[in-house]
């Protein structure tokens, strides 16, 4: 399962440095959605991975607020309502353009599919705040056992394609955290933060080799994501609220720019 999203990322790096070439492709992603203030935050999730060995913090504005963006990341995975990226990667269908009340619901120790084998398991929901997932080799363990046996539905054709692709390029033990934390803007929008931290143990010949590659692909897929939350969130609307909401607890000043 997480080798199938390593593989996803590689395709979509592969794709995009084709079209714009590497230089400028380096340079969007080393800049892409990120503010200083967003990487020194701390998240909850952090906490799953003291120390990472690989850590990526991008962020996007909405012009929103929490309430109208909660509900997208809510109903987020395969067979839900998609991951709102490449649906051709990572979907067997096209994520939804609207609320799907039907999933609407999630809980701690829930699992948001990948495929019909697996996904990542909900560790932390704080309902309009933040949702964190979770996946390490124990997970991707029981979903390789549920394919042997036969207990899982068909992966399709596409999908189990790229699981194979990197089958030998992830380490044997790893864990990954993925959190999602939306943060009121005094305009009334929403900051979505996005923050993921891999633990890797010793890897082989070619998970060393294809880690740039992986992490520029990681990124590719995560950017699109979260484009595609802004613009459903922003398409539609929720009721604006009577009263102006007060600043996040964890919102932190930004200094201003230089004259």
């Amino acid at each position: 399962m997480f080798k199938r999203l390593i593989a996803i990322a590689v395709v979509a790096a592969a794709a995009v440095l084709a079209a714009v070439g590497t230089w400028k492709c380096n340079r969007w992603w080393r800049t892409w959605g990120i503010r200083p203030v967003d990487s020194v935050l701390p998240l909850p999730g952090d906490e799953l991975i003291e120390t990472p060995a690989a850590a990526d913090t991008r962020g996007i504005t909405i012009a929103a607020p929490p309430e109208a963006v909660w509900p997208w990341l809510l109903q987020m995975g395969y067979g839900r309502a998609g991951w709102y990226s490449y649906d051709r990667l990572d979907m067997k269908g096209t994520s939804a353009d609207r609320i799907l009340p039907e999933h609407q619901a999630l809980a701690v120790g829930d699992i948001v599919p990948t495929d019909p084998a697996g996904g990542f398991e909900v560790k932390v929901l704080d309902p309009g705040r933040t949702l964190v997932l979770y996946v390490d080799t124990a997970l991707v363990t029981a979903r390789a056992t549920a394919m042997r046996d036969g207990t899982a539905e068909a992966t399709p054709a596409g999908l189990a394609a790229s699981g194979r692709f990197l089958e030998t390029a992830v380490p044997p033990d790893f864990a990954v955290s993925w959190t999602f934390h939306l943060r009121p803007e005094r305009d009334g929008g929403t900051r979505l933060i996005e923050r993921m931290r891999l633990r890797a143990g010793p890897g082989t010949g070619a998970t060393k080799a294809l880690a740039p590659v992986m992490g520029f692909g990681v990124f590719v897929m995560m950017q699109r994501q979260m484009v595609g939350v802004r613009e459903r969130a922003e398409r539609n609307p929720v009721p604006p609220v009577t009263a102006p909401a007060e600043a996040a607890p964890d919102a932190i000043e930004e200094a201003p720019a230089p004259a």
